[in-house]
């Protein structure tokens, strides 16, 4: 590690404005994380690390080399050991919204600002903070994350949470991540989430392009095609939802609705899978859920502008570089000046926050 034990309070799920007993869970979730880290050399040097897991790490130095060498990701550190945490997830990130509202609670952290989530990396403890806030009146997500960013305080490791995901999933994660170390903007996590998203869907078609076959290749288009069918069924039932909530309805009212559009939300669901998915049910586990406006924020929070910084990708004639200096540019806009920049790129999305 390369910082001071207080360091440990920095990483934007780790660091708050929150009791005794979140910071201790934080800094003791996070030593053991890093302390779990062995550099991927010794590792494949092992005898006793299964083959499969060896193969995994080797091909993730290539995604890793790949990030820095044609991406314009920080070529340091990060990604280049490797923890078992003997655990599913990394974190467990707490997700709320009050009941009838589409905005995200957010918890402000010393250093880096307010975020629309909080981390804990327990899941047992985000449970209960999901209970209390439920208690409260919120909507609440709990949602397993299979890394975070510190955004290059730490060398940040691969996980056992994710060096198993299928070859695609590993290089977006890993391009996802890297890309918060480029640009982080305080109290904005829609940018900084959709900037990273973007970042990771350029990356992986390159990679693609370069590393891929046919068969990877056709598999990312059709599963890209979903993922666009799957953001649009959400976004037009949270643009439902939200003109429910502005409305002079009742509260019960309100209720009322809140409650047919998840039921029809579901429906539709149903009837994309069967008609135009032929069935693939990759996206059941989402909808397996009593799902919430917490859920329809969140996933709005890292995919909202997106195209507006593909926009700046290709306003910046595909030069990552290039596109990364805008995009900070944008990051010290005031922020009524940068949301009115984000709505000139993708006039589309403006019409839906």
């Amino acid at each position: 590690m390369r910082k001071t034990w207080w360091l440990l309070v920095v990483p934007v799920l780790l660091a708050g404005c929150a009791t005794v007993g979140y910071y201790n869970q934080a800094a003791q979730g996070h030593l053991a994380l890093m302390a779990s880290a062995r550099p991927i050399e010794d590792w494949v040097a092992d005898p006793a690390t299964p083959q499969a897991l060896r193969e995994r790490l080797l091909r993730a130095q290539e995604i890793r080399r790949f990030a820095a060498e044609s991406l314009g990701l920080p070529d340091n550190g990060s990604y280049t050991s490797y923890a078992d945490l003997q655990r599913p997830a990394a974190v467990w990130n707490v997700f709320a919204t009050p009941e009838l509202s589409l905005q995200l609670k957010t918890w402000c952290y010393p250093v880096l600002g307010c975020a629309s989530y909080r981390g804990y990396f327990d899941r047992a403890d985000a449970e209960k903070m999901a209970a209390d806030l439920q208690a409260a009146g919120y909507d609440v997500n709990v949602a397993a994350v299979p890394a975070y960013s510190t955004l290059g305080w730490f060398d940040d490791p691969l996980l056992n949470t994710f060096i198993h995901a299928p070859e695609v999933e590993l290089a977006r994660l890993v391009f996802h991540e890297l890309s918060h170390q480029v640009v982080y903007v305080r109290d904005d996590t829609v940018f900084n989430e959709s900037f990273a998203t973007a970042v990771e869907r350029e990356g992986v078609r390159r990679w693609l392009a370069a590393h891929g076959d046919d068969r990877q290749r056709a598999a990312w288009v059709a599963y890209s095609g979903r993922r666009e069918d799957f953001l649009a069924l959400l976004r037009t039932h949270r643009r439902q939802l939200g003109e429910i909530f502005a409305s002079a309805a009742t509260v019960e009212e309100k209720r009322a609705a809140k409650a047919a559009v998840f039921d029809k939300l579901q429906r539709q669901y149903r009837q994309l899978r069967s008609e135009r998915w032929n069935g693939f049910a990759g996206y059941d586990r989402f909808f397996e859920r009593k799902l919430s406006s917490a859920h329809l924020a969140a996933v709005g929070a890292y995919n909202d502008r997106v195209p507006s910084f593909e926009a700046l990708l290709a306003e910046s004639g595909g030069d990552l570089p290039a596109f990364y200096a805008r995009v900070r540019q944008l990051g010290a806009l005031e922020p009524a000046r940068r949301t009115a920049e984000l709505n000139r790129l993708a006039p589309q999305v403006a019409q839906t926050d």
